[in-house]
């Protein structure tokens, strides 16, 4: 660190993830940054975070992703609240690098709205969405993702565009934006940023949301620079890991953080179990390159789950138990991409009862397995945080990398069973093809480092 250069003391950053894979990813990387994170499964107590000290940033992941702006109404409030009493200068909704969300669905700005107000000597609300190290890139206000090393403006975006709940029909954010929050949105495009923007003139009592463009590293640095230079006495700031990645950018040019090794190498197992709820043809994807690699892949019958659950559950759980049995990694998914006919009529209510359908099956492994699992995953956002609920804990630390977006995660529980479990919880577009044979392996892939820019 940088004579003269310090951080102010406590913590820095407390954020609210829109859903658990999302939730990790912040995590992972501030943690390979070098900032000491921790994330909750629900609001930390202060017995908990005595357990921590020096941490310097703490997270609550939550499941607003797939929810109304009624439930938003209703749960927010008090979990933003309890966030913001930590004291940190920024309070974060983190949402997703893809911006899933609608006015009905998922509403980002419904969140800000009610962010806001607990930040009440801000001007301003930031918001970075790019996250160059994830393949996503805002460029004057239009969000682009990479899929294969080809890039997608969003409404044209393979799966984005055909999300089933929430399909990006808009790339321009501040029009996606503007038909969930009747406030004002400005936007710092990359030109004004190099030139090093002045925001005066954006600023108000009215409080705008000020979306920063990010394309590159010199982007991303200046996008951190921006917000952390303009905290004033603390923000509330809707955006995606960029937030992460643009601060730490800052502050390693700014000497406040060293050059990292990022994130060490997880060792092997023998044997992992996954459940995937994705849809996504990433995911699709890494599911039939496991069946290649050995793993023994079961796929839910939905109908018969939706109608009778429990026998649908018992029988996913018996062939996974047999698959342990005989030295295998049971894989049990639900659906092969946006296209298998097994989803096209799914409602949010269905997704949610094979959420919970996913999340007991876990469970039942993890407490009837004959010898321990030391290690799971989860595919997909909305299952993610169904598994990780049901499974009694309180806490997660990153300890490994995998692929960007998707770390191995210890679970901190006063469960002694699930004390110490390994997980690792992914979004649908995360991962490479060899995804969950990496997981087994402890093999990373293009590991985040926090090397300088």
């Amino acid at each position: 660190m940088a004579a003269g250069k310090t951080w102010p003391p406590g913590l820095l950053l407390s954020y609210y993830g829109d859903d658990f894979t999302g939730s990790t990813d912040v995590m992972e990387a501030f943690t390979a940054a070098g900032v000491p994170t921790l994330l909750f499964l629900r609001p930390p107590t202060h017995e908990w975070l005595q357990r921590f000290p020096g941490l310097r940033c703490v997270g609550l992941a939550g499941q607003s992703r797939g929810q109304s702006p009624a439930w938003m109404d209703a749960n927010l409030p008090a979990a933003f609240a309890s966030l913001a009493a930590l004291g940190a200068p920024l309070l974060q909704y983190k949402i997703c690098s893809t911006f899933d969300s609608s006015p009905a669905v998922g509403s980002i700005g419904r969140a800000i709205d009610l962010g806001v107000p607990l930040m009440p000597q801000g001007r301003w609300s930031p918001m970075v969405v790019g996250a160059p190290r994830l393949a996503r890139y805002q460029v004057f206000g239009n969000l682009f993702a990479a899929v294969n090393g080809v890039g997608h403006r969003l409404d044209r975006h393979p799966t984005m565009s055909r999300h089933p709940v929430t399909p990006m029909a808009e790339s321009d954010l501040r029009l996606h934006l503007g038909a969930q929050t009747p406030r004002r949105i400005e936007l710092v495009d990359m030109v004004r940023l190099r030139q090093g923007a002045d925001l005066q003139s954006l600023l108000g009592e009215d409080v705008p949301v000020v979306l920063i463009d990010v394309l590159d590293e010199e982007t991303l640095a200046e996008a951190g620079r921006l917000i952390w230079q303009q905290r004033g006495a603390g923000l509330f700031s809707a955006s995606s890991s960029g937030l992460q990645y643009a601060l730490a950018a800052h502050w390693r040019r700014e000497g406040l953080l060293p050059a990292q090794p990022g994130l060490p190498v997880a060792a092997p197992v023998d044997r992992i179990a996954v459940v995937s709820g994705s849809c996504s043809p990433v995911t699709a994807a890494q599911i039939a390159r496991a069946a290649q690699q050995g793993f023994a892949c079961e796929r839910l019958d939905l109908p018969r789950l939706l109608a009778w659950p429990e026998a649908e559950i018992e029988r996913a759980v018996a062939a996974a138990l047999k698959a342990l049995a005989e030295g295998q990694s049971p894989l049990v998914y639900s659906a092969t991409g946006p296209d298998d006919p097994a989803v096209l009529s799914f409602d949010a209510a269905a997704a949610e009862q094979v959420g919970c359908g996913l999340a007991a099956l876990m469970r039942r492994l993890l407490e009837r397995a004959p010898q321990r699992l030391t290690r799971i995953a989860v595919a997909g956002g909305d299952s993610s945080g169904a598994v990780a609920s049901a499974l009694d804990i309180a806490a997660l630390s990153v300890v490994a990398g995998l692929a960007p977006g998707a770390p191995l995660c210890r679970a901190w529980s006063d469960h002694s069973a699930r004390d110490g479990l390994e997980i690792v919880l992914k979004g649908g577009q995360m991962g490479g093809a060899d995804f969950f044979a990496d997981v087994r392996q402890g093999k990373s892939r293009h590991v985040l480092t926090s090397a300088a820019p």
